[in-house]
């Protein structure tokens, strides 16, 4: 490897982290290399190791000062990782993301010019890894707030400038070169599906569109199988494609800051910027990040968020295709994912007690309740009755299709039944568990209670939420499934009683 034309990159335990980054710059020293053309950086964060594991780092700046000083002699190598991946994937908003991303940098500058590193030094020596969410233009607009309100953070501790050659040169020394925020983009596993896992690339690659748009300066996509527990040798060649395509077809490289001037984009972008920025001086009135981090206060708010996500994930407010929207009927998971047993090998302390962020994936309540219909002997049939109103019963019983195969049932669907006795008998021919009435609201006043008299043991659910709802339910008919249904609660409640009876 030539370490003056390839950027290095290393990870270890944070308590070695210092002693391996003098290692590779004595080893640059005894090759007679070029330091100024050595770039890459570590993977430096004990910080993280709180959020995310609930191990203690103790004399955490301590540790930073060191790693900061043995890389001196290596001037673009980064040392420092902020990893507001860590949020994007705990399911936190893109404000959020920043907004805390950026008061740990401001934390970190002010703790360790304290310490008598001076900030342009500091500031050069971070690294910002961001997570890539699947709002397209949000996340344009994410990544371009972030260099704004990077450089008025670290400009505003007036940088300066120690290289007598530079040429951004400010007035009165100013490190402009400081203020150049350095971005590594990777693509969000909140979103991942284990089901109907090729939908995966399309959120990958409109990820990596919108982190390439926005100019970060490396990118890292996902595997499309990642969350089987281990990618194959055709998933990591399709996700560097993902990123070559981008490159050499895309010519994405070629362009800086093509949404520019863009009115959405400039006044999404100025959106942003005000609630991160108003999430960064929270932050600053807590006594900074390090400080909120270890109140809980950041944890407990990303995890919030988290859990709302996955709220609306399980009431389809927020879709995923695959697996809360239209489903692959006749997919069988069977045993492609991989359980990932192992432990990190880090010998810091672990403190008990501590909330950790929540990195269960927005899919993961979905994949577990089809896994349970997958595993169990019994598999339930939903039989669509559709009845009435052509145009009503179709959409309804399209919609209930999907609804139902979220959690793998058999679906059977019908174009019409002349009469309610009709489609009960064929359900019955078919062996359903699970009998949806389809037809329009005006209809079900009839037809639902002659349904629900025709039943034996089947369970009667009604498509849609009529305005005669109150009057059916006091007639015992009391299941419906619509569009503000809680998809998932509804689902576990009717696994919980089918595959158990």
């Amino acid at each position: 490897i030539s370490c003056e034309e390839v950027e290095i990159y290393f990870s270890t335990c944070v308590k070695k982290s210092a002693e391996l980054v003098k290692l590779f710059a004595e080893y640059i020293e005894e090759k007679g290399l070029d330091k100024k053309k050595i770039q890459g950086s570590i993977y430096f964060d004990p910080v993280g190791k709180k959020m995310t594991c609930g191990k203690e780092i103790e004399n955490c700046i301590d540790l930073y000062e060191e790693v900061v000083r043995a890389s001196l002699s290596l001037p673009k190598f980064r040392v420092i990782s902020i990893n507001p991946i860590y949020f994007n994937n705990a399911g936190a908003y893109s404000y959020q993301e920043l907004g805390f991303a950026l008061a740990w940098g401001n934390d970190l500058i002010e703790k360790l010019s304290d310490k008598g590193i001076d900030v342009a030094t500091i500031a050069k020596k971070i690294k910002f890894n961001f997570g890539i969410g699947s709002n397209y233009f949000m996340e344009i607009a994410k990544f371009r707030v972030a260099k704004v309100l990077w450089a008025n953070i670290v400009m505003a501790y007036k940088p300066k400038c120690n290289n007598v050659d530079c040429k951004n040169r400010g007035e009165g020394d100013l490190c402009y070169c400081a203020s150049k925020i350095k971005i590594h983009a990777e693509t969000s596993s909140f979103n991942m599906t284990q089901y109907d896992a090729y939908v995966n690339l399309l959120r990958s690659q409109t990820e990596a569109m919108s982190a390439c748009l926005a100019g970060v300066d490396s990118l890292e996509v996902k595997p499309f199988d990642a969350p089987f527990g281990k990618s194959d040798d055709f998933s990591e060649r399709i996700a560097r494609n993902q990123q070559l395509l981008l490159k050499e077809e895309a010519h994405f490289d070629k362009v800086t800051d093509p949404s520019a001037g863009s009115y959405y984009i400039e006044n999404l972008t100025l959106s942003l910027a005000k609630q991160a920025w108003e999430v960064v001086l929270k932050i600053e009135e807590m006594g900074g990040f390090l400080k909120a981090m270890e109140e809980g206060y950041v944890v407990n708010e990303i995890n919030k968020s988290g859990n709302e996500r996955r709220l609306s994930i399980a009431s389809r407010k927020e879709s995923l295709l695959g697996t809360n929207q239209f489903p692959n009927f006749n997919e069988i998971l069977g045993n492609k994912v991989e359980e990932n047993s192992a432990n990190a090998s880090c010998h810091c302390e672990k403190k008990e007690g501590v909330e950790v962020l929540d990195f269960n994936r927005g899919a993961l309540q979905f994949e577990q309740l089809r896994k349970e219909t997958e595993q169990s002997p019994k598999h339930p049939k939903a039989f669509m009755l559709t009845i009435g109103n052509l145009a009503m019963r179709l959409a309804r019983s399209q919609f209930s299709c999907n609804f139902f195969a979220c959690a793998g049932y058999e679906v059977i669907d019908n174009l019409g039944f002349s009469s309610v006795k009709e489609g009960i008998e064929e359900a019955r021919r078919k062996n359903a568990d699970i009998i949806v009435l389809c037809s329009s609201d005006d209809e079900y006043a009839t037809y639902a209670p002659e349904a629900k008299e025709l039943l034996k043991g089947e369970l009667l659910v009604v498509a849609g939420p009529p305005a005669c709802m109150e009057e059916l339910k006091s007639k015992g008919i009391s299941e419906y499934i619509h569009v503000r249904s809680n998809v998932l609660e509804t689902l576990k409640k009717y696994n919980s009683y089918l595959l158990n009876r």
